[in-house]
């Protein structure tokens, strides 16, 4: 994944080289025929559809590492194929650094934009520059109560809060009074939103715990830590599938008998969840995520749609157990869930 670590320079060079690369592939509408007829064309490297070879750019958040983002570009690569669209991504967990990434790409003049806001202060005027120049875009994952109001098409992803309530729910069916919330990125008000939807449904207490999140030693550390230095915490909920095997690891240290829980979705979790270390995830489709942003912005250079009517577009929240671990490893271990 392109990261940017110095200044307009290292940014202009690494615009032009993630814009260097292409994708091909295919594209059709409608029905089982369309179906066929896509993915023959696809097999065979062909774009389906005769509009503009357009260029969309993504830009997250993402640290570097987070094979959550990686399911999040599988999906959008796939939809880029299918529509005929140059797709080019680059990402900064910092926030100034994102929105310079972004606006590299409007001096670019690509031709639809997706973007995470996370930190949505920091991306409110390079999103309205975006629109000033003409340029469509669409938000992903993040900054669903900012994305109308910031001038974006539409938001693709769950809502935080709802998702965080659907956690407090199943915590309080399996009988919970104590969780441990782990923040891994400060300042992320999507995860703020997470834990305060739990926290508002939980029955029982729930606490937050912030780590650093680039740093899984630490991440560990703080976790065994708190369940060391309190017996009574029955549940750690991490916010994101990379972290909960490290919390199985700081329970393990602890000699703590908490459930492990998490938000989203890898094969490392659904291993977890068949094998009983965790006991349930709240899955928000990452894949989906990529793939409807790539093709709204399709449709709304093709026709002018807008799905929804401009309102979120939801992508979860769906809590996965032991029952469902089976039948979703297929699709883990090929990276699309």
């Amino acid at each position: 994944m392109v990261r940017v670590r110095r200044g307009a320079r290292v940014v202009s060079a690494v615009l032009a080289a993630v814009l260097g690369a292409s994708l091909a592939g295919c594209s059709s509408t409608g029905g089982k025929r369309a179906e066929d007829e896509r993915a023959a064309k696809a097999a065979g490297g062909r774009a389906a559809v005769d509009t503009p070879r357009w260029t969309f750019a993504m830009v997250t958040h993402s640290g570097a590492g987070d094979s959550f983002w990686d399911i999040v570009q599988n999906g959008a690569k796939q939809a880029a194929a299918k529509d005929n669209i140059k797709f080019v991504y680059a990402n900064d967990e910092e926030a100034a650094r994102q929105s310079q990434l972004v606006q590299s790409y409007i001096d670019a003049k690509v031709d639809g934009l997706i973007v995470t806001l996370a930190k949505p202060d920091a991306m409110k005027d390079v999103v309205a520059k975006a629109e000033k120049a003409g340029i469509p875009v669409i938000t992903v994952n993040s900054g669903s109560a900012e994305s109308k109001a910031f001038g974006a098409l539409s938001h693709i992803g769950q809502d935080e809060t709802v998702a965080g309530e659907a956690v407090g729910e199943e915590l309080n069916r399996r009988g919970r009074k104590k969780a441990l919330c782990v923040l891994h990125e400060q300042g992320n008000v999507g995860h703020e939103q997470r834990c305060d939807g739990a926290k508002k449904s939980f029955k029982g207490e729930l606490q937050k715990l912030y780590v650093e999140g680039t740093n899984m030693p630490d991440v560990q550390s703080s976790i065994e830590s708190k369940l060391q230095a309190d017996s009574a915490i029955d549940s750690v909920v991490t916010l994101g599938a990379p972290f909960a095997p490290t919390a199985v690891k700081a329970k393990e240290q602890a000699g703590s008998k908490a459930e492990i829980d998490t938000f989203d979705l890898n094969a490392q979790v659904a291993a977890g969840l068949q094998d009983g270390s965790l006991g349930f995830a709240v899955d928000q489709q990452p894949y989906l995520q990529g793939y409807q942003a790539v093709d709204l912005l399709w449709l709304y250079k093709y026709n002018s749609d807008v799905l929804g009517g401009g309102k979120p577009v939801l992508t979860g929240p769906q809590v996965i157990t032991k029952k469902d671990a089976a039948a979703l490893q297929e699709y883990t271990k090929r990276g699309t869930r």
